[in-house]
């Protein structure tokens, strides 16, 4: 089972995801930007350089949101949402199709694999 961890970064014009590029794995899928914890990485360590590798800006990774298992056909992984903030930089889709800022009422458009439901429920459960 591989760690991935994830940043749930909102902003006034929603939260911050990123389309995966087509050739990867779950190709167009939206997702928050995040990916895998490297060996000798803390989880926010993870975080804070998958942000500054996919978007080109630092983060403070805040407290987890939330975490669960997910098994793909490819893949099973360990799954850690962390609430984060941008600190400096502008975002870039530097390994994304596009960025997009969702509204908490439009993700159920952009989180659509049936793996994610269980993130889309506590997603939507976010008072602001």
């Amino acid at each position: 089972m591989v760690t991935v961890v994830a940043a749930l970064i909102a902003t006034p014009q929603g939260y911050l995801m990123g389309q995966r590029p087509p050739h990867k794995a779950r190709g167009l899928t939206w997702e928050f930007v995040g990916g895998k914890v490297e060996e000798g990485e803390t989880p926010q360590q993870a975080l804070q350089r998958e942000c500054m590798e996919e978007l080109g800006v630092m983060v403070d990774v805040g407290p987890l949101f939330m975490e669960s298992n997910h098994t793909y056909p490819d893949l099973s992984i360990h799954f850690l949402l962390y609430h984060a903030s941008i600190r400096s930089g502008c975002p870039q889709p530097l390994e994304h199709v596009a960025l997009r800022y969702v509204k908490k009422e439009e993700f159920a458009a952009y989180i659509t694999a049936k793996e994610d439901a269980e993130i889309l429920h506590r997603l939507l459960q976010i008072t602001e």
